[in-house]
């Protein structure tokens, strides 16, 4: 597997150029940075930038958010937690639920931050009373996710890292609605490939995201 792409890492000398690029373009677009959000400049950026590499014959980029390396910054965590947060009716949310492994960071800041409870996707086995066992597969793995004490009618925040096929969330949203939970909202920091859009043609869940992106070989290119 050959590291292809972007080879300055997420963070350090990196992220400083991030903080001069959006200078600059807080300078040169005058009045119009009010219609600008920097934190989803911040994201944007970062993700463009990201390295790229190969797994089973399809690009991967490489992100702090969505695989827990290159090293995470507390400005892009504190980005994509705040925009989700600010976004959310907290009122209307009884628990939230991160799937594992990269939806676990962003989860927990959304837990500590709002006093939700929260509970993880995992894919061990534990046993326990009422689990559920979820069939996933995404374009690099296969295999279960297990949910546990999500109780029936209870009104559930998803959020998870990226959605590529949909292999993964889509199964989980169903997964819900079987089990009597309310999926009462949904968000994915990055939106990849034609996933979501399959998952909105099979069930009126609420699916939102922060930054839609596709590949084009081993360019990540931003799709408004």
């Amino acid at each position: 597997m050959s590291l292809k792409g972007a080879s300055v890492p997420l963070g350090g000398f990196f992220f400083n150029q991030i903080l001069q690029n959006r200078g600059a373009v807080s300078r040169s677009m005058g009045e119009q940075t009010t219609t600008i959000d920097m934190r989803v400049e911040l994201l944007k950026e970062s993700v463009v930038n990201a390295p790229v590499v190969w797994k089973e014959g399809y690009p991967y980029f490489v992100h702090p958010l969505s695989d827990g390396v290159p090293k995470q910054t507390a400005e892009l965590l504190t980005a994509a937690h705040d925009l989700i947060s600010e976004n959310v009716d907290w009122e209307s949310v009884d628990i939230i639920l991160g799937i594992e492994a990269m939806g676990i960071p962003l989860a927990a800041a959304l837990c500590l931050s709002s006093g939700k409870p929260l509970v993880i996707g995992r894919k061990r086995q534990y046993g326990l009373p009422g689990e559920v066992a979820i069939n996933q597969s995404t374009g690099y793995s296969k295999g279960e996710i297990y949910l546990n004490d999500i109780e029936t009618g209870a009104r559930v925040l998803v959020v998870d890292d990226v959605v590529s096929t949909g292999g993964t969330l889509l199964p989980v949203l169903q997964a819900l609605d079987a089990s009597g939970a309310i999926v009462q909202d949904c968000w994915i920091v990055f939106e990849k490939g034609e996933g979501m859009d399959k998952i909105r043609t099979s069930g009126n869940w609420p699916l939102n995201s922060l930054v839609k992106i596709e590949m084009q070989g081993e360019k990540i290119v931003i799709l408004d």
